[in-house]
């Protein structure tokens, strides 16, 4: 194993927003924006879609074909399972997570994150412990060591249903976290769960004209400083938790 992989996880079922990853966002998918923000993050040698093997999944797992993922089914609910089967397929032995609902995913945030793990500085790097990126900008990446030891070693439903808490937790294996140290900004939701938010999102991709698809966090934030209106959209679901990606 020596491949380098993202690895988002994807689904059709969602109790707030069913079908979200598939919603129109631009001239292409939610998901769409994902993978292709996923492609251009440094280092990665392969993306990845690990979507549950339920039927009512099978046009995710079509989306994310067509838009020049890897696709590997597997477990609906043990998703902790189904990423590390995804990681054994694909032969990774550095995996970052990124999750499907986030279309606004950085490119250079996640190489700075990624870098961590790739040159040995920790087994587990992440964005968000504690959070100072908008939510919706959260990435973690790992060695497939741990991944495989918490495969074997999580018993908790909640750290089989989010992937990384066991990781988190373990305190033999080495952490380290990117702080953004400008003005703050977590306070910023940019991540796809209520109809509120794929407003939000609609309205901030119709000023995107002059910018690129993988357009990053700053040139964001400029937009919605001249708009602030587009931040009320969604503002009453702003509520992040400390480790935001274990939603």
């Amino acid at each position: 194993m020596n491949k380098t992989a993202i690895i988002i996880q994807a689904r059709m079922g969602s109790s707030r927003l069913l079908g979200k990853v598939l919603e129109p966002l631009g001239d292409e998918t939610v998901l769409w924006h994902v993978i292709k923000r996923a492609e251009a993050v440094d280092g990665v040698d392969i993306v990845c879609c690990a979507i549950p093997n339920t039927r009512d999944s099978d046009l995710v797992a079509k989306e994310a074909e067509r838009c020049g993922a890897i696709v590997v089914r597997g477990d609906e609910l043990d998703v902790l399972a189904r990423y590390h089967q995804a990681a054994v397929e694909i032969n990774a032995k550095i995996i970052m997570r990124i999750t499907s609902d986030c279309p606004l995913i950085d490119p250079v945030i996640c190489t700075r994150v990624l870098k961590l793990v790739k040159d040995g500085s920790a087994d587990y790097a992440c964005n968000n412990m504690p959070p100072s990126f908008p939510h919706g900008l959260d990435c973690e990446a790992f060695t497939f060591a741990a991944l495989d030891r918490a495969r074997q070693d999580a018993q908790q439903p909640y750290e089989r249903e989010h992937v990384t808490p066991w990781i988190r937790n373990c305190s033999d294996l080495s952490h380290q976290n990117v702080l953004y140290s400008g003005d703050a900004v977590h306070h910023h939701r940019w991540t796809l769960d209520y109809p509120e938010d794929l407003i939000f999102f609609r309205t901030l991709f119709e000023h995107f004209q002059n910018l690129t698809t993988t357009a990053g966090m700053d040139q964001i934030l400029d937009i919605l400083k001249s708009h602030p209106d587009i931040q009320t959209i969604n503002s009453m679901h702003i509520d992040r938790p400390l480790n935001s990606m274990m939603n």
